[in-house]
């Protein structure tokens, strides 16, 4: 069912200070609330968030997943990812949206007509900070988001503590499920854009995340015995149906960004070469979904071009390589924001099955993820298609290339997550871009923003020590 979403424009914390009896009753507005209602910010946060990944994950997550390439204002493609351009800047979004939860977090706990918030709160804020580290690394966290209580220079926490010390990721989702099978009031969550203030579907949402970032860490911790319970007990998302997202719409302000745009944004992302080589291995039809033919085509084929050319020497013909399809400007209401989908969780359960981490048939579990993607990306699926090439454990294949290629496909713009699953995997396999300015060498983390080094420089001095300067080859913990 579609959410349509009505932007509301949250109102700014007002803070007051009393130095006589009725000065705080003379000097307020009666017109004005003094705090934001939870509903307004649970809205707020998802949807911008939501909003500002999406956009991201077109603009600068599909450069370094190798989805798109970039024609012009490339030197992200090329991987100078220290100098962002139409994107490449995530880190404002995490912690604005953080910042933010934890307002909502705060409530929960000291307003008893807010509690019903309190497990969505946690959940948002498990998800955004396992998004924000799994690209940075170590970052502020344990002291971070509190605003006015809190320190404005946090120090930065090892990744690994916040994976799995009390109050991180894992923690949080664990408590997040607490709170909400603990929730016994009658007020409903309001705000909820995901959900629809369904808390049932908030635990499978909070379990399936729990699948997602143990078969992240897996090759850290072992994982096997709570890997095992959460796919025994079935209690996370399994159908399109139940996703984590919110559809875009086709009108503004709620259509995808790109499609708000001036149409010369929009051209300057077209098919990578690694995306067509990969797709066409595959007689995928997901190509014609994604893509549109290129405009000299003859025969409506398809063109990709190599990522990260030299723009400043080499003249590209527009009408020689491929666009985003009508899905992502024309008509974006079959668009979403993903926050995690069935098919994600099955090819991360098939993954734990094909290592022997799970007892699961892993090949079950990749044919539903590959159906699952298939009808999220609004793709018949070809008869033939799981008895060809794309079968499963075929002669000659690679079981887990297969299963992360298949995921990397359906992560088109969701944020940065192909790029993220290729740095710990290894898979699918991605082509040295055509002018690199990062030694040839793909990156394996965000470097930290240059505003870091300017606002909160001890810390940061310590956290870019441990990284060689801040550099973008340096491996996080699950990686390392």
């Amino acid at each position: 069912m579609k959410k349509i979403i009505y932007i509301v424009s949250v109102l700014s914390l007002i803070f007051t200070t009393s130095c006589t009896k009725d000065f705080e009753d003379i000097n307020t507005n009666p017109n004005a609330p003094s705090s934001v209602q939870p509903s307004l910010l649970l809205r707020q946060v998802i949807y911008d968030f939501g909003e500002n990944m999406s956009y991201e994950g077109f603009v600068a997550g599909d450069l370094l997943a190798q989805h798109r390439t970039a024609l012009d204002f490339n030197l992200f493609d090329r991987h100078a990812l220290k100098s962002p351009q139409l994107g490449g800047n995530p880190w404002p979004i995490f912690y604005t949206n953080l910042r933010d939860n934890e307002i909502i977090l705060n409530q929960a706990r000291t307003t008893e007509t807010f509690a019903v918030y309190e497990g969505p709160a946690l959940i948002l804020k498990a998800y955004m900070a396992a998004g924000l580290t799994d690209l940075f690394g170590d970052v502020p966290y344990f002291e971070a988001f509190n605003g006015v209580n809190g320190t404005v220079t946090p120090a930065y926490d090892l990744q690994e503590e916040i994976y799995l010390n009390e109050n991180g990721i894992l923690d949080n989702l664990d408590k997040g499920i607490a709170a909400i099978e603990a929730y016994a009031n009658a007020i409903p969550l309001e705000g909820d854009i995901l959900f629809n203030g369904n808390l049932d579907a908030w635990i499978k949402f909070a379990n399936a995340l729990k699948i997602k970032h143990l078969v992240r860490i897996s090759d850290k911790i072992d994982v096997s015995n709570d890997l095992q319970s959460l796919f025994d007990e079935g209690n996370y998302i399994t159908s399109n149906s139940e996703n984590a997202i919110f559809n875009f719409t086709n009108t503004d302000p709620n259509s995808f960004r790109l499609a708000q745009l001036r149409i010369g944004d929009f051209n300057n992302f077209v098919l990578s070469e690694t995306m067509e080589t990969i797709l066409v291995g595959l007689n995928d039809t997901r190509l014609s979904s994604l893509f549109r033919p290129f405009s000299n085509s003859t025969a409506n084929e398809f063109n990709g071009l190599l990522n990260g050319i030299d723009a400043s020497s080499t003249s590209i013909a527009l009408s020689d390589y491929s666009l985003a399809s009508t899905t992502f400007r024309e008509d974006t209401s079959t668009l979403d924001a993903n926050f995690i989908t069935a098919w994600e969780v099955h090819f991360a359960l098939a993954e734990a099955a094909a290592k022997g981490i799970i007892n699961a048939d892993a090949q079950t579990l990749y044919n539903s993820g590959v159906t699952l993607a298939f009808e999220y990306w609004n793709t018949a699926l070809p008869v033939d298609y799981l008895s060809g090439p794309a079968a499963y454990d075929s002669i000659g294949a690679n079981p887990m290339e297969q299963i992360l290629t298949q995921k990397w496909i359906a992560n088109v713009i969701n944020g940065y997550e192909g790029w993220i699953e290729y740095r710990r995997t290894g898979f699918p396999e991605l082509q040295t871009i055509s002018a690199s300015l990062n030694n040839d060498l793909i990156p394996i983390r965000m470097p930290y923003p240059a505003e870091e080094a300017a606002l909160n420089f001890e810390n940061y001095s310590v956290a870019a020590t441990a990284t060689d300067s801040n550099s973008i080859n340096v491996p996080v913990w699950w990686n390392e």
